[in-house]
């Protein structure tokens, strides 16, 4: 009988070893044991990877043999592992084995990880294909010995301006040129989708540029201040809020034309329900709805266009932007009332929203005697009919729970 390939006599005894181990109970080993253990097999997982990316990059025979498209993706239907992942595991693999040996040789010692040797390879083949061997030579040593300093997002950086390190003289230029690429790559694979969950929300999933990213998360959280919340808010669900809040103060006269007219929300609503708290609302253009207390906190501050329907769904009135207050009337609310008039919070005016004291669905008036700012948790318990209101002689509003 044939003795096994080294590789796979080298699978089993492993597979063996970690058999024998399986039943250990690592709570009753020593810190220093724990230690050792954790750096060893860390080591040891690189390797078994370089391994595999080894015997990947030598595998066409295996992808021709089962009929697949590649190795990948024969290893990705074999293992049930992400197609994705497998097909960059084989880039690199290729990358490792055809180009960046020292790379490769430095993966297989386990002193370079695979993440860091992915952001490496991605960094030297951006390098221009005219550069001189030697730099190319000087820029993978280089960074293999950083690997053993640097994480992968600071290796991502250091490979960028690698050029800076050993051609000072080109390294500006090329950066540059390394930056435009990744900045259309970005808008290219930019995508945002949204799907509905069946309760009530939609779930947001999204992947951005980096600069529109960075935008966005200042203008959310412009919204946000932790300094005046009365318990600590998860950032997460504070810029959630903020998105919300973002949507709701978008001025849809300065979005493209959308269906023949600026980009426009419309709630139908029953005349009756109107002005009724326990009620709902539909929003034009998909199956959803709202109550008819978000309905009236829309209308104070976000460009919705109420729709009001009496008998029969006839169109009784069509609201017009008229209702909203203008820029005009917003900054002398600022003025007067300088923060949020809330009893006792401190949300300053440039973070609050214009609210009709009375509802214009029941003949309240957009003027200054009528408006008075609320933050958006104010102006949303204003239109819970949980809360009812009570204006103060100074001008602020006292919120109460209904019993």
């Amino acid at each position: 009988m044939n003795a096994p390939h080294p590789v796979l006599a080298c699978a089993a005894a492993i597979e063996a070893a970690l058999g024998e181990v399986a039943d250990i109970e690592p709570a009753f080993m020593r810190t220093s044991e724990k230690a050792d253990a954790l750096l060893a097999l860390a080591r040891l997982e690189v390797q078994l990877s370089a391994l595999r990316l080894r015997i990947m990059a030598a595998a066409d025979d295996v992808a021709v043999d089962a009929g697949a498209r590649d190795v990948a993706s024969w290893l990705a239907h074999e293992t049930q592992a992400s197609p994705q992942a497998c097909r960059a595991e084989q880039h690199l693999a290729v990358a490792l084995n055809a180009r960046w040996a020292r790379l490769g040789t430095a993966v297989a010692g386990g002193s370079v990880n695979l993440l860091q040797a992915r952001v490496i390879a991605g960094a030297l083949d951006e390098l221009p294909g005219d550069l001189d061997p030697e730099l190319l030579v000087q820029a993978e040593q280089h960074l293999v010995t950083a690997a053993g300093e640097y994480r992968p997002d600071q290796l991502r950086v250091l490979g960028r301006r690698i050029l800076d390190v050993i051609a000072p003289e080109a390294g500006e230029a090329e950066e540059a040129k390394q930056l435009a690429r990744e900045e259309e790559r970005a808008l290219e694979t930019a995508s945002l989708t949204l799907t509905r969950r069946g309760d009530g929300t939609t779930r947001l999933t999204g992947l951005l540029p980096d600069a529109a990213a960075v935008r966005l998360a200042t203008y959310l959280d412009a919204f946000t201040s932790p300094r005046q919340q009365a318990a600590p808010t998860p950032q997460h669900r504070a810029r959630g809020q903020a998105f919300v809040a973002l949507l709701e103060h978008l001025d849809p006269t300065k979005l493209p034309m959308h269906g023949g007219d600026a980009t426009t929300v419309m709630v139908t609503i029953d005349r009756d329900a109107l002005t009724r708290d326990l009620a709902t609302a539909g929003l034009v253009g998909v199956d959803d709805k709202i109550t008819a207390a978000q309905a009236r906190r829309l209308a104070c501050a976000a460009q919705i266009l109420p729709v009001v329907l009496g008998g029969k769904s006839e169109i009784l009135d069509l609201g017009r932007t008229r209702r909203h207050f203008s820029p005009a009337q917003r900054k002398a609310l600022r003025l007067r009332d300088q923060r949020c008039r809330g009893e006792n919070c401190t949300i300053p005016a440039p973070w609050c929203e214009a609210h009709h004291w009375r509802p214009w669905s029941k003949d309240g008036k957009t003027n200054l005697a009528d408006g008075v700012l609320l933050c958006s948790h104010h102006h949303h318990r204003a239109h819970d009919p949980r809360y009812s209101t009570e204006r103060m002689p100074n001008g602020d509003i006292r919120f109460h729970r209904r019993t």
